[in-house]
C-alpha cells in the first residue's frame, strides 16, 4: 500500500484543516493575555528578560531575519524608551559584526573588481562616508543584513559606519516600536517627538546626499 502524499490535493485540504480547527481550539480554550499583562510578566522576570531579547536580537540580526518582529516585539514587551534602546544595541552590535567578518574575509575586493556599478558604488560610499550611510540606512526596503556584508568590502570608515548606523536607524526603529507600544492603549509623546524629529532629519539627509555630487566627480569637472 504506497504512503498517503502530503503534495496531493486532499491530503494538503485536510491537512490544512486540521491545522485550521486547531487553531480555533486553542484560541477559544487557551486564555489569551493582553497586551499590558504580557509586559507585566515579562517585567516580573527582572534584568533576564532585556539582556535575553538582546542576545537573541543581535543574533538573529546578523542573519536575513527581518528585524521588524523584534522591534514590534519590545515596544510591547519592554516600553518604548527600553524597547527603542534594546532594538538600537543590537542593531550596531549585529551591523559592527556583520562589517568586521566582510571586511575580515572580504577585505578589500571592491577595489579590484574593475569599472562598473560595483566601483561606482564604492566611490560613492568612501567620498560621502558617514552621510551616504546614515542615509542607506534610512531605505526602509535595504535588508539589513546584506547591507552590513556590502559595507565590510567598501572603503567607508568605522566610526562612519557605526554612527551612520547608529543615526540611520532611529527612525524606522522608533516607528515600529511605537507601532508595538501602541498595542498596549498608550503612546509615549515624547517618544513620538523623537520620531517626528530623527524622521526629518533622515528626509533630509537622503535629499542632500541625493544632490551633492562625489568627490571625485566634482574634481574631474
Amino acid at each position: 500500500m504506497a504512503p498517503l502524499r502530503l503534495s496531493s490535493g486532499p491530503a494538503r485540504w485536510f491537512v490544512l484543516a486540521a491545522v485550521l480547527l486547531a487553531l480555533v481550539v486553542l484560541a477559544l480554550t487557551v486564555p489569551v493575555p493582553t497586551p499590558l499583562e504580557l509586559r507585566d510578566r515579562v517585567a516580573a522576570l527582572g534584568a533576564w528578560a532585556p539582556m535575553a531579547f538582546l542576545l537573541v536580537h543581535t543574533v538573529a540580526a546578523t542573519t536575513p531575519v527581518p528585524r521588524t518582529a523584534f522591534s514590534l516585539s519590545a515596544g510591547l514587551l519592554f516600553g518604548p524608551w527600553t524597547g527603542l534602546t534594546l532594538c538600537l544595541v543590537a542593531s550596531v552590535v549585529s551591523a559592527a559584526a556583520g562589517f568586521a567578518i566582510s571586511r575580515r574575509l572580504g577585505g578589500r575586493a571592491v577595489e579590484r573588481l574593475g569599472p562598473g556599478r560595483v566601483r561606482m558604488l564604492e566611490e560613492r560610499l568612501s567620498s560621502r562616508g558617514l552621510l551616504a550611510v546614515v542615509s542607506a540606512r534610512f531605505v526602509p526596503f535595504i535588508p539589513f543584513a546584506p547591507l552590513n556584508y556590502t559595507f565590510g568590502v567598501t572603503s567607508v570608515r568605522w566610526r562612519h559606519y557605526l554612527v551612520g548606523t547608529a543615526i540611520g536607524l532611529v527612525p524606522g526603529t522608533s516607528a515600529v516600536v511605537l507601532l508595538g507600544d501602541a498595542a498596549t492603549g498608550s503612546v509615549s509623546p515624547s517618544m513620538l517627538a523623537v520620531f517626528v524629529v530623527s524622521g526629518t532629519l533622515g528626509v533630509i539627509g537622503v535629499a542632500l546626499c541625493a544632490r551633492t555630487p562625489a568627490a571625485d566627480t566634482a574634481e574631474e569637472a
